[in-house]
């Protein structure tokens, strides 16, 4: 029996004490559901170790690659979504490699519980020449980040770690084992191999498909593969949350589960093939096994059986192979959810008034995302971190300048620091008219409310300086740069409406946190029946505080007011009253 302590731990949680205990120095990353968990685990880690809130994943890549290249252990964090912007740096250190280990979490989302599409990041990874590492549950997440850095270092490669929001999300048993403390490997200076100019990336490319071609051979031994066998009639090749599925589903099946998915282990997957009647591959989302084992002219049963789309279960697998079903019993049927701004969010204000004015908002990705839907829909477009800006003056320059004073850009201030500033920059630069919301609620909110670079603290929990944004908008051209209080409606609503008349590009900024930072009682209002109107003024932000009676007044659930006032300003008949102060 072994004497090390075992704990529950999240898969997020997993990964971070897995870095920990690989002797992890430097650790980067920009918020994103499902990864955000992991630093906010990882920097509770004191002894040894760095841990920040990048302003995005780009530049979180660049730090880890810094931190490796100067000889210590490094990673950098991130979603799915984010690895498109960290891609420029990861392809290039691909040809670069390591000094110090390397490896760069991905978290997809299948399913799409928190992200704009289901991207496969084995695809991406393939593109780059990035080996990737997929675990199963929490014990396999911690075991493998150690297993990332150790053949990241042995093979001069920078490994990717792909996780999902299954795994990410759900608990497992795990030991926990002491922290290596690595020893800092020396810097030498190698241009040949570090500046990723034409004639170095030339023989860089060749010295990568050669350490692939070794670490594709040394695949087909690595313990992180393994074969179980059981009855020969079905043979499984899957990884990750999937093989939580099939051993469930299929319990007497013979399974090749892969650790590592890229490269793939092409001898090991050719000797389970001839060893089984009938082969399936079963992943999630894209065929990226499949396609490549079919390519080496091995028959395999895939995709023509399962979708791309959204996760597996076990039902679903055992449906599609044994033509029978789990019995297990229909879900209850429970009213749908749809996400909802928070009661007291400022952003509600803000897109009351856009709406009023009759105005269309190009948006951005955030808690502000949330505008699109009843009974506000004011949002008509969301694509990626910091596009609303960039939207916005390409409608400009398409239909000029009246068309776009019936427009507005929306983003918050976290997403406006990731990549909004860029789109500002060149908003300015190509002389643009446009108005720009800049909602300022202080943090990053839509995953869970961590600091940024204009919050003044950072991951470390230590005071920093508070980026300017109002000075940061007019460093790179704005004039024209207001701020305002979301809730004050009157002044909002005349400020959107001289500045979208404007021939040039201005700034709103919305300089109001989000309610849910407060730590002071909130004020308390309520509605009086017998003074209501029954107009439905109040109702129209779609504040889930307010709800009708049978006869259609209204009434305030103080358990989930939040003291906002915006009710009360829109009552004109003094139907809504502030019946006690609070601390806001």
């Amino acid at each position: 029996m072994s004497d090390k302590k075992r704990v529950i731990m999240l898969g997020n949680e997993a990964i971070a004490r897995g870095a920990y205990e690989a002797g992890v120095k430097v650790s980067a990353a920009y918020p994103g559901t499902p990864s955000t968990e992991i630093s906010e685990y990882l920097v509770q880690y004191k002894d040894g170790l760095y841990c920040e809130w990048s302003p995005n994943e780009k530049v979180a890549t660049e730090v880890a690659v810094g931190a490796s290249l100067a000889g210590t252990r490094a990673m950098a964090c991130m979603k799915h979504v984010g690895f498109n912007v960290a891609a420029d740096p990861a392809y290039s250190v691909s040809y670069m490699g390591v000094n110090g280990g390397l490896v760069i979490v991905v978290a997809d989302d299948p399913g799409l519980y928190s992200s704009q599409n289901e991207q496969d990041t084995r695809m991406v990874a393939r593109a780059a020449q990035l080996p990737v590492l997929e675990p199963s549950d929490s014990s396999e997440a911690k075991e493998f980040m150690k297993q990332a850095f150790e053949l990241s270092e042995k093979f001069d490669r920078p490994f990717v770690f792909r996780t999902t929001t299954r795994l990410a999300h759900s608990q497992g048993i795990v030991e926990l084992e002491a922290r290596e403390e690595i020893e800092d490997k020396p810097y030498e200076k190698d241009i040949r191999r570090t500046v990723m100019m034409p004639a170095n990336a030339k023989q860089r490319h060749v010295e990568i498909e050669k350490r692939n071609l070794e670490l594709a051979e040394a695949a087909n031994t690595l313990p992180i593969n393994r074969v179980e066998m059981k009855d020969t009639k079905i043979g499984v090749i899957t990884s990750g949350i999937p093989y939580q599925y099939v051993k469930e589903a299929l319990p007497s099946a013979s399974v090749l589960k892969l650790g590592m998915v890229n490269p793939l282990p092409k001898k090991l997957i050719a000797e389970f093939a001839s060893k089984v009647e009938k082969l399936y591959i079963i992943e999630e989302l894209d065929p990226v096994i499949e396609e490549q084992v079919r390519s080496w002219g091995i028959e395999a049963a895939g995709k023509e059986l399962f979708t791309v789309q959204g996760e597996y279960s076990a039902n679903m697998i055992r449906k599609a192979i044994l033509g029978e079903a789990l019995d297990i019993a229909a879900p209850a049927q429970v009213p749908g959810r749809p996400p909802i701004l928070c009661p007291g969010c400022p952003h509600r204000s803000v897109y009351y008034v856009v709406k009023k004015l009759n105005l269309h908002v190009a948006g951005d990705i955030g808690c502000y995302t949330l505008g699109a839907v009843a009974p506000l829909s004011v949002v008509d477009t969301t694509m990626c971190m910091g596009s609303s800006i960039s939207t916005l003056h390409g409608m400009e320059k398409a239909k000029g300048k009246e068309y776009i004073k019936n427009w507005v850009a929306a983003i918050g201030d976290s997403t406006f620091l990731h990549t909004g500033v860029n789109s500002l920059m060149n908003m300015a630069y190509n002389k643009s008219t446009g108005t720009v919301l800049i909602l300022d609620n202080s943090t990053t909110g839509m995953t869970g409310h961590q600091d940024h670079a204009a919050t003044g603290k950072t991951l470390q929990g230590e005071p920093a300086y508070a980026i300017d944004i109002p000075a940061l908008c007019r460093a790179v051209g704005v004039r024209n740069v207001i701020e305002v209080n979301a809730f004050d409606l009157e002044r909002l609503e005349a400020v959107i409406k001289e500045e979208t008349a404007r021939d040039e590009v201005s700034v709103i900024i919305t300089k109001t946190p989000c309610v849910l930072l407060s730590k002071g009682k909130k004020p308390l209002y309520a509605a009086h029946e017998d003074k209501c109107k029954k107009c439905g003024m109040c109702m129209r932000p779609g504040c889930p505080a307010m709800t009708k009676r049978a006869d259609g007044t209204i009434r305030i659930d103080d358990t989930m007011c939040t003291g906002c006032g915006l009710c009360k300003d829109l009552c004109k008949f003094g139907a809504i009253d502030l019946v006690k102060a609070g601390d806001r």
